[in-house]
């Protein structure tokens, strides 16, 4: 499909859509398309004809997170602290055996985001496992843990990671049937229609106490990824050091390079 998509546009010789492939999973013919219309836009804006490797995956991330906001004034203190929150996110990522492999961390503003860790599958999963999830909120509370071991404190740069980490847990609960104490069920209704006057959102058709027993299950879950980052921050503490100190100095980290830095570390992969 990126083939198709790259006609009629002048590609240097060293692109490897292979490796682009690897970075949009779940993208549609649409969002292919407007990647490949992205690249080419940045290729005329820097007045060059060759539309190269680099501009296609940073037209990945433009698609995913927005435009990069290099004009932004960032203080030391807040650049080394965005610096340890994405060292974080990747360690936790790189120490799990079924997390996606990270695929780059930038500390350059992009969006809405300070910063961002980019993982992902090497190819494209319609099953997950529970492990899988936990691991993905593992990662997602890294940068929050990194922050309060490395400076005792938490900013406000971990709200998305929190939300969207507690909103995977309440689904591994309401929605796939993965809690041991609650069992194969699903609670609330999702799909009920607005013309009956029903929200989008779900109606609840369980107790007061079935909710108190979710919230519990939901919290048992995020505890349960949480130790996890805290124990691989704690015990990878130099691994993580490296990782930050290389984005401070180079603010962008790719595959190779990031994988580069773990290497003399010779860190297992652990189970959450």
């Amino acid at each position: 499909i990126l083939k198709v998509h790259s006609r009629g546009k002048m590609l240097d010789k060293g692109i490897d859509l292979h490796r682009v492939a690897v970075r949009t999973p779940g993208f549609s013919g649409a969002d292919l398309a407007n990647l490949m219309n992205e690249a080419a836009i940045s290729t005329a804006r820097n007045n060059r004809k060759l539309v190269t490797q680099t501009d296609i995956l940073e037209s990945i991330e433009k698609v995913i997170l927005g435009p990069e906001r290099r004009g932004r004034v960032v203080s030391d203190r807040e650049k080394k602290i965005t610096a340890y929150h994405e060292a974080g996110h990747a360690l936790v990522a790189a120490s799990l055996k079924d997390a996606d492999p990270v695929q780059k961390i930038s500390i350059i503003s992009r969006g809405t985001a300070g910063g961002y860790t980019l993982k992902l599958p090497l190819e494209e999963n319609r099953l997950h496992t529970k492990t899988q999830f936990i691991a993905d909120i593992a990662m997602m509370v890294g940068g929050y843990a990194s922050e309060k071991i490395i400076f005792g404190d938490i900013t406000t740069g971990a709200s998305n990671d929190l939300k969207q980490a507690s909103e995977l847990a309440r689904s591994l609960v309401t929605k796939y049937g993965m809690s041991e104490k609650l069992g194969p069920l699903t609670f609330g209704h999702s799909d009920e229609s607005v013309f009956f006057g029903r929200a989008m959102g779900g109606d609840r058709n369980y107790s007061e106490k079935t909710a108190m027993d979710i919230d519990v299950e939901v919290n048992s879950f995020i505890a349960r990824a949480y130790d996890a980052a805290k124990k691989i921050i704690t015990t990878r503490k130099k691994a993580l050091d490296a990782i930050a100190a290389a984005l401070l100095e180079k603010e962008t980290l790719e595959h190779e390079d990031f994988y580069a830095i773990l290497k003399p570390f010779n860190l297992k992969p652990l189970s959450v």
